[in-house]
């Protein structure tokens, strides 16, 4: 009785070796090769310019653990010209996304400085005939300021929509033996009006991501939606 049990044993622990190396991520998938998201977002957009800003809402990560979350951050506040209308862009990119490297969405960084959550709506936003992208819209509100957020999140070539929907991706990368990249892109606009705030940033991001070379775009928004716009 005893042999048995003991070779029932043996033969779980190898299936199950089995399975945590056939899930252990063997191969990089990067989106973003041979480049800076800084150098690929261009500061200039038709009437839209930009300047660089290090003071827009970040998540704080306990034990100097923000310092290695991220590959790059890129913080820009684009003014149009002609309206003096203002949006901010905060790109959070990581060159490895695991269990332990994930992104942080607004839904946890912005709670975590001050900011209560007033609003987050699942959406699509029209990037191109036929290309539409997954957002989500999030209102947050901290002593009388009000942000108006747009955002989307990349892990590969998925785009999340949701926290659940990130961590499904996690493991089907890893089922997949990738260690992909990633990018959550965020734009914000201050004001208490969220229609016209969110159809500002609806007009801008459009505009901004065609004018990112065809051959970058993928690190934005993944291969398939890139090539979409490119036809």
């Amino acid at each position: 009785m005893t042999g048995r049990r003991e070779l029932l044993i043996g033969v779980a622990c190898v299936a199950a070796a089995a399975t945590a190396y056939s899930l252990k991520p063997r191969e990089r998938l990067v989106l973003l090769s041979g480049a800076k998201m800084a150098d690929i977002v261009p500061l200039a957009v038709a009437d839209w310019s930009a300047e660089n800003s290090d003071g827009l809402v970040q998540g704080k990560a306990e034990g100097g653990l923000a310092a290695t979350l991220y590959s790059e951050m890129v913080g820009r506040v684009y003014h149009q010209a002609s309206t003096g209308a203002a949006v901010m862009m905060l790109i959070a990119y990581g060159g490895t996304q695991s269990d332990m490297l994930q992104l942080h969405r607004p839904e946890i960084c912005y709670p975590a400085v001050g900011f209560q959550l007033m609003s987050t709506t699942a959406t699509t936003l029209k990037l191109a005939d036929g290309v539409s992208l997954p957002v989500r819209h999030v209102v947050a509100r901290s002593q009388g300021r009000q942000e108006n957020i747009i955002y989307w999140a990349r892990m590969g070539e998925y785009l999340p929509a949701s926290s659940g929907e990130q961590r499904e991706v996690r493991l089907r990368n890893a089922m997949a033996g990738y260690v992909p990249d990633g990018a959550l892109v965020r734009f914000s606009v201050v004001g208490d009006d969220a229609k016209t705030a969110f159809q500002t940033m609806e007009t801008f991001i459009p505009e901004l991501v065609e004018a990112v070379a065809a051959s970058k775009r993928p690190a934005l928004i993944g291969t398939q939606r890139a090539s979409a716009m490119a036809v």
